[in-house]
């Protein structure tokens, strides 16, 4: 065979979004407001792939930048995708395999997704502003198995079971109580990750709190989850594929492998997403005077783990002590200089510690 037409070690996904003719950019984290996008005829707007360094096999990002009172073209894929809006109003048509049509008007920090495979179009609302997207999709799976556009993007096979209520289009959904940290809310739309009430998991650090959506019946997760004011979220670890989006208030996030003597920081404001690489350690800090919250997708929902690190991390390890054989390491285990590093930082933002009945701080005097 000549080498030219030799097939070896091919990688669909990548040699795809090559051809799409539009901006990658790479990072371990990345400010999304900061990076170039460029016209993407595939969607009828500008658009931007984002391919951090922990986004394993599964799951990745691309931007969407549509200009003011634009709309995309209309779509339908093969693949799940969860958007989540970081600026700009608009809103989305989608229309179920049975013709009927469900609208919805979304704005900054809204979450949504699309049944698999349902036609859809988004709409920029705003005559003055652009509004840009990020969304978060298991394309690289599906294109690496399949490696066939046509299969993936015009297909004509239906759904209907992901297309879940019409209240689901309407910021509405039912609440499935599981235990701490596996609580679920089924909708396809959140209006607003600000307000959305939470529930408590104490396990997962000092007054933590969290929820986690089942989406359009998909195998794609979303969580968000709290920092109070004052504290922070212990050390834990898991597998990649998790794309992290600061919403609210102010921190940062360290980063670090077993073994390790030094730290990795990538700053929190909204805007900013990263990916952990598989099983790094990593730790969430606000340093504000309110609290911070924060949304985490990847591929693996509470309701279809697909990989065995997923459904492992919900049955147990997520919020277990590595001492028991978990993923989280508890305050008291913690390098101690975690903790002084963060009360540097409240100083400067003139935040005063509640986490003083978890650690001993007179050693920090």
């Amino acid at each position: 065979m000549a080498e030219d037409t030799l097939k070896f070690l091919l990688d669909p996904y990548l040699d795809w979004t090559k051809a799409e003719g539009i901006p990658v950019h790479e990072g371990f984290g990345v400010d999304l407001f900061a990076v170039d996008t460029a016209p993407w005829p595939r969607f009828d707007a500008k658009g931007a792939f984002v391919h951090l360094t922990g986004r394993g096999d599964f799951a990745s990002c691309y931007l969407l930048d549509i200009d003011p009172g634009s709309k995309t073209r209309e779509q339908n894929h093969l693949y799940e995708c969860l958007f989540y809006a970081l600026e700009g109003h608009g809103s989305t048509m989608v229309q179920g395999p049975d013709g009927s049509r469900h609208g919805f008007e979304w704005g900054p920090k809204s979450l949504f997704a699309i049944p698999l495979n349902c036609r859809y179009q988004i709409f920029n609302g705003s005559g003055g502003e652009r509004a840009l997207l990020a969304c978060v999709h298991n394309l690289p799976l599906t294109m690496n198995l399949y490696h066939q556009d046509e299969f993936i993007f015009d297909n004509s096979w239906a759904f209907p079971e992901r297309m879940g209520q019409d209240r689901h289009f309407e910021g509405e959904g039912e609440f499935h109580p599981v235990r701490p940290g596996r609580h679920m809310w089924e909708t396809n739309f959140v209006p607003d990750l600000t307000n959305f009430e939470l529930r408590p998991w104490e396990a997962r650090g000092a007054g933590s709190a969290s929820i986690a959506f089942t989406l359009a019946d998909g195998s794609m997760h979303a969580h968000t989850s709290e920092i109070p004011e004052a504290r922070y979220k212990k050390g834990h670890r898991h597998g990649d594929g998790f794309h992290i989006f600061a919403v609210t208030g102010e921190g940062y996030t360290l980063f670090w492998n077993e073994g390790d003597t030094d730290y990795t920081r990538i700053p929190w404001r909204h805007g900013i997403v990263y990916a952990p690489p598989f099983m790094m350690f990593h730790q969430h800090f606000n340093t504000g005077d309110a609290p911070a919250r924060y949304l985490a997708t990847c591929l693996g929902s509470r309701r279809y783990p697909i990989l065995t690190v997923r459904r492992t991390g919900i049955e147990m390890a997520g919020d277990t002590s590595i001492k028991k054989g978990g993923r989280q390491i508890e305050y008291e285990d913690q390098d101690p200089r975690i903790h002084g590093m963060w009360l540097e930082e409240i100083r400067k933002t003139g935040v005063e510690s509640d986490m003083g009945h978890l650690i001993d701080e007179t050693t920090y005097a």
